[in-house]
């Protein structure tokens, strides 16, 4: 059965290593769809906004709702999770009772120049998913380091073929992971 894959990338640049990654996946695998999730727009997540929750977090949501899966592309600001991210990751745990995440099936993959990959940003966000009760793929790791030099930056596309090959792996657990997603209530 065909699945759906929402992306979501903790990045806002414009010319993202992350975004330039998360595209890579979609070009991997024919018999999946992937769906942008857009996090540019949302607001600074405040309580009083949940009186009257703006559109772009009620179709943000919807967005979660309408997918299999996600797969988090995010980069590593100051060792942590970028802001833009957690806000999002905020909001979609609101409210706790109903959030749009929780037993969700997620990936984390992140891309720097820096040499360690995303290792601190990744334990970070999986701290974040793990109070949401969202169940994160266990035992895969997608920490891309020097990621601008396995990119062709002009074509914005992924050029270097061992983390080509190690992407399509993880889609494939990932994929997997979605059909065998422990339902824990």
């Amino acid at each position: 059965m065909t699945k759906t894959i929402g992306l979501i990338c903790g990045s806002l640049r414009k010319n993202s290593y992350n975004r330039i990654i998360a595209q890579s996946l979609t070009e991997m695998n024919d018999s999946h769809q992937f769906r942008w999730i857009e996090i540019n727009e949302l607001p600074l997540f405040n309580e009083d906004l949940e009186i009257s929750v703006p559109e772009t977090v009620t179709s943000f949501k919807s967005a979660i709702q309408d997918v299999d899966g996600i797969i988090i592309v995010s980069p590593e600001y100051n060792s942590g999770i970028p802001g833009v991210l957690k806000n999002a990751l905020d909001w979609a745990s609101r409210p706790q009772k109903s959030a749009v995440l929780s037993r969700k099936p997620v990936g984390l993959i992140g891309a720097t120049p820096g040499g360690l990959g995303t290792a601190f940003a990744q334990l970070q966000i999986k701290q974040v998913l793990e109070a949401m009760q969202v169940h994160v793929l266990p035992f895969q790791k997608v920490l891309i380091s020097h990621v601008h030099k396995k990119i062709d930056f002009d074509q914005k596309l992924l050029t270097d073929e061992p983390t080509k090959r190690y992407l399509q792996q993880y889609l494939e657990h990932f994929i997997h992971w979605i059909d065998h997603t422990p339902a824990l209530d």
